[in-house]
């Protein structure tokens, strides 16, 4: 298991958090996804065999948030 943290950007409120930890939680091979609004940042723990960091901000990218 990998652990990875980015900063993320265009955060504004819980549901954009929430939309945030949901895109990440959707992509096979996240373990867990957790999302700190206040620091605008994303931890993921993941299975490096089935995903990768570039997918990870692909789809943070695609909930239409800055990676």
């Amino acid at each position: 298991m990998e652990s990875v943290t980015f900063k993320v950007g265009g955060m504004t409120c819980g549901h954009c958090q929430r939309r945030v930890e949901d895109a990440l939680k959707n992509v096979d091979g996240v373990a867990k996804a957790t999302v700190n609004l206040e620091k605008g940042e994303a931890t993921i723990e993941y299975d490096d065999f089935k995903t990768n960091p570039d997918v990870l901000k692909r789809a943070v990218a695609d909930a239409g948030y800055e990676v």
